[in-house]
Parts: structure tokens; sequence; C-alpha cells
């Protein structure tokens, strides 16, 4: 195991995941539940309960969203499972349940193998003066949340301790609003980049927080290759800009989002020094996604990597006046053979080759067990 400052990569969320296929593992109680905060990407439900309590609707509750997962929307911002789906299905449990729930259930059974905090739209810092969102769902009030609802989850101090520290903690992804929603408001990226090292920092003191509160195993997620966003493509192309030769991305914004990425990789090896005995994973979502990019074809996506499934006309089957899930949007057919969902989110067919390449690192030791000089990765891709 290395001594030097831990750099930590996707590499650790597979070694996590393939550990804990062993039935041995199981066994053992190692994360024996997921708890999940974040966006978009991750939200099975919380935004829908919002929209519902608020008489609100969204039209990431409309069909045709949700078409390949049980033939209904569930609040899922694409057509079918999300990463966080297929984490737990390679953990052997049941689908993380959102947090906001309208069912009557006792949290203590319905949470028993984990829970969702994560909400679509959702930023890291407080939104106000970014968006005029639904409700504040930044990232401070879903830790709120979680800790508001620990008691009825399981119990007493000494329990909830050891609900956290069994549990594998994906902190995000999040922080991709903050920049999405300045940026599609016509902002440049010199005008956004002063919020990267704030909403860094937010998501480094959620991380200490947990921490704190007994967290041994926490996935933190970068941010994807947001230059390869049909929407983005649409919105922010130009004669002027500069594409990637080989994918067609838009260059500058793929910078941007390698920028938070490693201030976010370097913050986190700041952590994993202060605590050596704790498992903090970097899950490089950018260079999981990046393969489908390059090489649509070799992965099944025989319409390309840039068009959207779901959406209107253009160049990238994106109109900004005709969204996915509007009356007159256009639905494609054999959506498995699209990366892209509705513009900006993927489907599920995207997803899991994600997943897949995300799992698909050299195996490590034990992340289960905890070690004095923590988990030494190194970037692959």
């Amino acid at each position: 195991m290395a001594s030097s400052p831990i750099s930590v990569t996707f590499a650790g969320f597979f070694v996590i995941l393939m550990l804990l296929r062993s039935s041995c593992v199981y066994a053992n109680g190692c994360y024996t539940s997921v708890i999940s905060f974040g966006d978009s990407l991750a939200d099975t439900g919380n935004l829908k309960q919002l929209a519902s309590d608020y008489n609100q609707v969204v039209r990431f509750f409309l069909p045709p969203y949700g078409e390949n997962f049980f033939n209904q929307s569930t609040g899922r911002c694409s057509n079918g499972r999300l990463i966080i789906d297929f984490l737990a299905e390679s953990l052997g449990l049941p689908l993380v349940p959102p947090f906001l729930q309208d069912n009557g259930s006792d949290n203590k059974e319905a949470f028993k193998h984990g829970v969702n905090y994560a909400v679509a739209g959702a930023t890291a810092l407080d939104p106000r003066g970014i968006v005029d969102p639904l409700a504040n769902t930044s990232l401070v009030i879903q830790l709120a949340w979680f800790k508001q609802s620990l008691p009825s989850i399981c119990g007493n101090y000494s329990n909830c301790r050891n609900f956290i520290g069994q549990s594998l903690i994906l902190v995000g992804e999040i922080g991709g609003n903050d920049y999405n929603y300045p940026l599609l408001m016509g902002k440049s990226i010199e005008e956004i980049e002063s919020l990267v090292p704030l909403v860094i920092d937010t998501i480094i003191s959620a991380t200490n927080d947990l921490i704190e509160m007994g967290a041994k195993s926490l996935v933190v997620p970068g941010n994807f290759p947001i230059g390869c966003s049909a929407k983005y493509l649409t919105f922010c192309g130009s004669e002027d800009e500069e594409y990637d030769p080989i994918t067609g991305c838009l260059i500058r914004l793929n910078e941007f989002a390698k920028y938070h990425n490693k201030l976010l990789q370097a913050k986190l090896n700041q952590v994993q020094e202060l605590h050596p005995n704790v498992n903090i994973i970097y899950a490089d979502y950018y260079n999981a996604a990046m393969p489908i990019y390059r090489f649509p074809y070799k992965f099944g996506f025989t319409n390309g990597a840039l068009k959207a499934c779901c959406g209107g006309e253009g160049r990238y089957n994106v109109d900004l006046s005709v969204r996915c899930g509007d009356a007159s949007a256009i639905v494609r057919d054999e959506p498995d053979t699209y990366v892209s969902w509705d513009g900006m989110h993927l489907t599920e067919a995207a997803y899991r080759i994600i997943s897949k390449n995300l799992f698909s690192t050299p195996q490590f030791n034990s992340l289960c067990s905890t070690s004095t000089s923590g988990v030494g990765l190194s970037n692959s891709m």
C-alpha cells in the first residue's frame, strides 16, 4: 500500500462492487445498505414526491420516462435504471427507496437496506440567486434530512453509528447543477469558474460530516463529460467552438468538467490522509463514460453517442422549446441504441455500460476492512 497521498479513482468503485458480490463478504456484514445524496443522476423518486406535495406537474414523471423500468415513471430521469440501481443490484440489495415517501410505511423497515436523499435539480450550494427551484434541496438540506431521519431509521446513537458504518454512502454526483443552471442561462465558463472551489468545499464538508457520524466507506463521484451532452451541444455549439475530432464533444466544457474533477480528487486525497481508516473512493464518472463517446458502435449505440432519443428536431434531436415529456416530443425507436435519453440525462443502456466500465479495473485486496494506510488507487483511463 502506498504511503504517499492517496490517489482515489473509479477503480475503488469496482473493488467495492466486486467484493460485495461475494456471499462471504455480504455474510460478514459489509455494506448491508446504501445511503445516497445527489441530484437527478441518483434521484429515485424524491422530486416526484415533492412535486406531488406542491401540486406541480414535472415532465420527468410523464411518459416516456421510465418506459424501460416497470413501464412506468418512478421519478428517475431516464427511460430506466440509474447507476445507483445497478449498484444496489450488485450488492444483492433492494433498489434504494427515496426518502420522501407518502405511503405511511415504517421508516425502520422501509429503509432497512438503504435510503436515497438525492433530488433531481439539486445543487451543492444554496440555489438562491442561481435558480428558483421547486424547493431548496441542496446538499446541506439533504444532509439535514438524513440527520433528522436517523432516529426513526436506526434508533439510538450507537445503533445509528453502526448503521452508518455498515452502509456504503454515495456523496453525489452533486455539483453539476451548480454549473448547469448558469451555463444554460448564458453565463460563460469564465464567469462560473469561481463557483468550483465553493462547490468542492461543500462536498468535502458533507463528506467530513458523514465521517464524524461514523461513515467508513464513501463513494464520491465526479462530473460527467458535459461537453458531450446533446443539450449543451445544441445550446453552446457554434462555428467558433472547438470540438473533439474523435467524439464531437465540446472541448472547453469537457475541460471545465475535468477541472472540477481534478480539484475534487485533490481535496479527497487530503481527507483520506486525515482519515486513514476510512475508505474514500472517487468514482470517475468522466472516464467511465468517455469510451462510449469515443467508440459508441462498440457498445451497441448504433445511433451514435450525441443524439438524444427523446426530444425535438435538430442536429442532436434537441429543440429547446420541445422537451422530452411534452406532448409534442418525438420518441425514437430502440432507446438502447442511444446514449442520451433527453439531451441532458442518459439512457438505461448508457448507465449500464458506464457501470460496467466503473467495475472493469484491476482488482485490489479488500476495501471492506479498514487499514492504517488507506487504499492506493490510480487513474487507468
